[in-house]
């Protein structure tokens, strides 16, 4: 919403002034963000679990997916970067080759890139091509004895190309998971809160009916202030707290957050940002597309989060 945008400066110096406390002491407005938050999901997603960096709403999401799933495997997407813990690291591909390597746990999906990828613009079904390299890879790890809790991936897959993914992908990736007793996790932490324009969420570009089992958020659902989210399903967080082990988290979800939590929301509605992100997001890439058929040397023009990038012809 802007470097120091008054409303939000002005909602965390006033709640700074009142009291700032850790989330063992119930507050308003945690309850208050948290209703807000649901507003802009599917009803599915009632949970909330509020910590202070999207990393740290990775680590959880894989947390609630093996307890849920009582699975340890991990399917991720070539190239993809997750976050910089130890757990994130081990299933961001853009990390760990250059680092320790693949575990034996995690399985990299070729990513859906209709441009570049295995499957091109002129396949004729390259979402079903996609989706059944990830069945290939749970047949696969089911053959050696291994099962898969979670397909994590970013909706729009940002590290890996600015990519995004043939219409109905997501929705045949999550039948093959779901019969395979996995869940799948839907990485918003670059891409949400209105960024792609036409929807509030990226996940939501492939249809109405597709809904992840958990959705990440961070960066831009503060402004800058560190404050992240996870939401997920009651029979996902049921399995969770079916443990005993109670989830705390120290500063996440505190009074001071969340009041910058419902003031980004209050910016993002009041200056119609989404609406503007469509706007300037449509009217860049016309003249983007335009420099495309002066220069032959473009062969493809895609943007996200207010990055362009020019992809040129060559294999």
């Amino acid at each position: 919403v802007g470097h120091c945008h008054p409303d939000v400066v002005k909602a965390a110096h006033n709640q700074n002034q009142l009291l700032n406390t850790n989330s063992r002491y119930l507050h308003d407005n945690l309850v208050d963000y948290a209703e807000r938050l649901s507003k802009t999901l599917p009803e599915k997603l009632c949970i909330f679990y509020f910590l202070n960096s999207g990393s740290e709403a990775n680590d959880l999401a894989l947390r609630l997916a093996r307890q849920y799933t009582k699975h340890e495997d991990v399917i991720v997407l070539d190239h993809a970067y997750h976050g910089h813990l130890t757990s994130l690291i081990d299933i961001s591909p853009y990390k760990f080759r250059n680092l320790e390597g693949q575990k034996e746990w995690v399985h990299v999906a070729p990513v859906p890139d209709t441009y570049r990828g295995l499957y091109r613009e002129d396949h004729e079904d390259s979402a079903t091509a996609y989706a059944n390299e990830v069945k290939n890879i749970i047949e696969q790890a089911h053959e050696r004895g291994r099962k898969i809790a979670a397909f994590f991936v970013e909706s729009l897959p940002s590290v890996g190309g600015q990519i995004i993914p043939p219409a109905g992908y997501f929705q045949k990736v999550a039948e093959h998971l779901h019969k395979a007793g996995g869940v799948f996790i839907a990485d918003e932490i670059q891409v949400g809160f209105g960024r792609v324009g036409k929807h509030f969420w990226a996940f939501q570009l492939q249809g109405e009916d597709f809904i992840p089992d958990i959705v990440t958020m961070g960066k831009p659902i503060g402004n800058g202030h560190p404050i992240a989210c996870v939401a997920t399903t009651k029979e996902i967080a049921g399995a969770f707290a079916a443990t005993g082990v109670e989830y705390f988290n120290t500063f996440g979800g505190n009074p001071v957050s969340c009041a910058i939590g419902l003031a980004v929301l209050d910016v993002i509605e009041k200056e119609h940002l989404q609406a503007h992100a469509m706007a300037v997001g449509n009217f860049l890439m016309k003249l983007l597309e335009e420099q495309k058929t002066k220069h032959p040397i473009i062969g493809d023009v895609r943007y996200q989060c207010h990055i362009y990038i020019f992809m040129t012809k060559s294999s």
